[in-house]
């Protein structure tokens, strides 16, 4: 496993320009990216012990993630011009 963090603009290449149209043009899609940048450092941190946590909650915080990028994928496809 890379410890590498999963930045937007790095998970969604085709999509980088619409997610900066989005932060700037959508509050719900500026809020889903803010947390998902948030959830994605918290397991970024835990994932190289800067903040270790137990597994469990490591376990949560990546699901999370997955669920926000779930989320924000949805919205990236649904409104594509």
């Amino acid at each position: 496993m890379t410890h590498t963090p999963h930045e937007l603009h790095e998970e969604f290449p085709d999509h980088a320009d619409r997610i900066s149209e989005l932060k700037v043009a959508d509050a719900h899609f500026a809020k889903l990216a803010e947390e998902y940048h948030e959830v994605n450092r918290a397991v970024h941190r835990a994932e190289t012990n800067v903040e270790p946590t137990d597994q469990f909650n490591e376990e949560e915080m990546r699901k999370k993630r997955a669920a926000l990028k779930d989320e924000i994928y949805k919205i990236l496809t649904s409104s594509a011009v």
